[in-house]
């Protein structure tokens, strides 16, 4: 009998899973900003696979366990692979009960790689042979590619894609120094060869871009596998060049005017060309040799100068892997073993807190420390009240660790409860006795209500209400400073937390009033060992925050303030409905906005039907927008502004569409625009045009959208427009609108 699914109608559950997992395909190969684990995407997509064997009448051919992948990113040229780049199938840990129960039925009890020794059954089944030559190689956690040469030069570079066409990224290929751009002299290779493999970025070249980031005041990337999917999207290969990329070939694809009988072949000649094979590579011929390998690698994987996370096998000989074919969506004849997060006890001495750029309060365990997945781990974060008294967690207690993505340090749960634990909630307030323990200054707490609304659950969280505390001095002032906000260049991390230091800002206004001899003489050392910010430096700073005194539109100065729930669409949102910052201190719009109920339709509302507002200004961003300029904090922002003689205006604001068309002010009031395609200038500065002139742009294609601009290569968005009846226009039709 198939197993019950979480639903009492299977096909909906399915339906379910399926969009679950397209948003996160999407978040993860597209965006390159994945919301959950991969340890988590497995079990969706392991959960998915199950109803459908199950349930094989419900299955969707389309379903996302049938695909590769994602699909092609717009802005590149999209190529066929010559053959199909497929994924692979996950093998896993099988759980302590599964042992219990084939130890049960059968009176042994298996090896938890239990899935592994299964596979290579299936491997000897499907060959008629006990002795299966395979290799077990390291899974890199990087983006896959594949490299097409003809008569040994590079004709192509692409992304796997949808694993039948991908993205030509030639261009920012040809700036990865290790891959060769023709073959050197006097190797025999095949007239045509695809070489597959991944592009990744080493972690200590990722922690040194990163803090050089930092230093220049530019955002820091996640972890090295989102910052390389997000550099090869990059339509510059100038800022692609900037970014410490490296390549190693793992596979090989189409092979005309020459033979490769095996892997070893392969790699032999990789060692010939001079592109870097994956290393370590295993030999095995028997199940007992495959598991053994798996072990070993696990423990030496660690050591690489690369994230991986996992152990790929694969059938030696290629006469082999035809035999065994393929599925829709991975070959039969490979797999990769998931390592399960290494997880170490260790004692939780004590519990500090540290104040992010919001003002929000984040409790930190200090560890006993404790080796894991290579590196020794101290400090580990514990998110929020909640987060620790669902655990119940406390100082003294043994606790169970692991990294999340093997990156990031994670409290699982308490393995061992402490002798002298209170046995009371964990209050964070109580804790700290009422105040930041930064600035000693005031903290508050708030509740938000999160999860479906079946089982909705109260989250606590604290923030210091203090503008002037020094920690979010400091890490607002990189926001404040950021490209997307001020962009005054020279100041990142170091800078920032030395003028805080040096007593030279309270809050990032103070920043304009430093004299620029003061900013050159900036100690960023210590008195022992000193180091001078400089005269050069010092004075980009005051060019660039001269510049943004007198340039920057109200849109970037919100965006800079840092007020929670308003992100850079929600403040460029706020510019379209107001004139300056005493207008959103002041808005009837939002006051009327931060009523709303869940539910409630802003076009029902009497006086917000008007104004067309985005989904980017809900009752939450209006609730906030409104505190912050109504606050201290906020009272003393507009007194600054005015002592500094600043006064931000909106260069995209739209009156009343009805208004607009009275006076010809917005000729694009009340119009929602989705730019695709290859037009003439960047995507963002067509969209600034846009915006300055009262419309509205969107990232995707619905009926609500009023024209699509399409350049060439237009793609899906084009595809739906056409079918959704939305109109479609050019640059000149773009131009004619704004009587250019």
């Amino acid at each position: 009998m198939p197993a019950s699914p979480s639903s009492s109608d299977p096909e909906a559950e399915m339906a379910r899973l399926a969009a679950e997992i397209e948003h996160h395909n999407q978040l993860y190969y597209n965006d390159a900003e994945p919301e959950i684990t991969d340890a988590e995407y497995d079990v969706l997509f392991r959960q998915l696979e199950k109803l459908e064997a199950d349930y094989p009448l419900f299955a969707n051919p389309n379903s996302p366990t049938r695909r590769v992948g994602a699909a092609p990113i717009e802005g590149f040229e999209q190529i066929r692979h010559p053959l199909p780049m497929l994924s692979i199938d996950d093998l896993f840990e099988i759980s302590e009960d599964e042992r219990d129960a084939v130890e049960a039925k059968t009176g042994e009890r298996p090896p938890k790689e239990k899935e592994v020794l299964d596979f290579y059954k299936r491997l000897q089944k499907g060959l008629g042979t006990d002795r299966v030559p395979v290799t077990i190689e390291p899974k890199i956690d990087g983006v896959a590619v594949s490299l097409v040469y003809r008569q040994g030069q590079l004709d192509y570079a692409a992304t796997r894609g949808d694993g039948t066409t991908g993205d030509v990224i030639t261009s920012n290929v040809r700036t990865i120094k290790t891959i060769p751009m023709v073959f050197p002299d006097g190797v025999s290779a095949p007239d045509v060869i695809e070489i597959r493999g991944e592009i990744f970025m080493p972690n200590e070249a990722f922690a040194k871009m990163n803090e050089e980031r930092d230093e220049a005041g530019l955002p820091t990337f996640a972890n090295p596998r989102n910052s390389t999917a997000g550099t090869l999207k990059l339509l510059d290969p100038r800022e692609v060049a900037k970014r410490p990329l490296d390549f190693i070939a793992h596979g090989v694809g189409l092979v005309e005017g020459g033979q490769i009988n095996t892997v070893t072949e392969f790699h032999a000649l990789l060692d010939q060309l001079g592109i870097r094979k994956n290393e370590p590579l295993w030999l095995a011929e028997s199940a007992e040799e495959v598991l053994t390998a798996v072990r070993e690698l696990d423990i030496a994987r660690h050591q690489l100068a690369y994230g991986t996370d996992g152990a790929v096998i694969k059938v030696i000989n290629r006469d082999d892997q035809t035999a065994l074919g393929a599925t829709s969506r991975a070959p039969r004849w490979a797999a990769a073993f998931k390592y399960p997060p290494e997880q170490k006890e260790t004692l939780l001495q004590d519990i500090t807190v540290q104040v992010g750029r919001t003002g929000k309060l984040t409790p930190v365990a200090e560890l006993e420390p404790v080796l894991v997945s290579g590196t020794t781990v101290r400090r580990a974060t514990l998110h929020n009240e909640s987060f620790i008294n669902e655990r119940e967690i406390a100082i003294g207690d043994t606790v169970l660790i692991q990294k999340a993505g093997e990156i990031i340090p994670e409290v699982i749960r308490v393995v061992a409860k402490a002798e002298n634990h209170p046995g009371t909630p964990f209050s964070l307030e109580t804790y700290l006795n009422g105040a930041c323990p930064v600035c000693a200054g005031p903290i508050e707490r708030r509740e938000t209500i999160t999860g479906p609304k079946a089982d909705p659950r109260t989250v606590v969280t604290h923030f210091c209400v203090n503008f002037e505390c020094p920690a979010q001095t400091s890490s607002r002032m990189r926001q404040f400073v950021s490209r997307k906000a001020l962009d005054i260049e020279g100041i990142g991390t170091i800078v920032a937390e030395k003028l805080v230091e040096r007593g030279l800002v309270k809050t990032p206004l103070d920043l304009f009033s430093i004299p620029e001899a003061t900013l050159a003489d900036l100690n960023l050392g210590t008195d022992e060992s000193p180091r001078m910010l400089g005269e050069k430096n010092a004075a980009k700073i005051v060019q660039t925050r001269e510049r943004a005194a007198r340039e920057m539109p109200l849109a970037r100065w919100t965006f800079a303030m840092g007020i929670p729930q308003v992100g850079e669409s929600a403040s460029r949102e706020l510019s379209r409905l107001h004139r300056n910052f005493g207008e959103i201190a002041q808005s009837d719009i939002l006051a009327e906005l931060r009523t709303l109920k869940t539910g409630d339709r802003k076009e029902a509302n009497p006086l917000l039907a008007p104004y067309e507002i985005a989904s980017e200004v809900g009752p939450a961003a209006a609730a906030s927008a409104l505190d912050f300029f109504q606050s201290e904090a906020g009272h003393h922002v507009l007194l600054r502004l005015a002592e500094l003689g600043i006064d931000p205006q909106s260069d995209n604001y739209a009156p009343k569409p009805a208004e607009a068309a009275a006076d010809g002010s917005s000729p694009l009031a009340g119009k929602t625009f989705v730019i695709t395609g290859t037009l003439s200038a960047p995507r963002d500065d067509i969209a600034a045009r846009i915006l300055a002139a009262g419309g509205k742009v969107t990232g995707s294609v619905s009926k609500n959208t009023s024209y699509l601009l399409a350049g060439e290569g237009g793609g899906s968005k084009l595809d739906k427009a056409e079918k959704l009846g939305v109109t479609v226009i050019g640059e000149e039709d773009l131009d004619r609108m704004l009587g250019e």
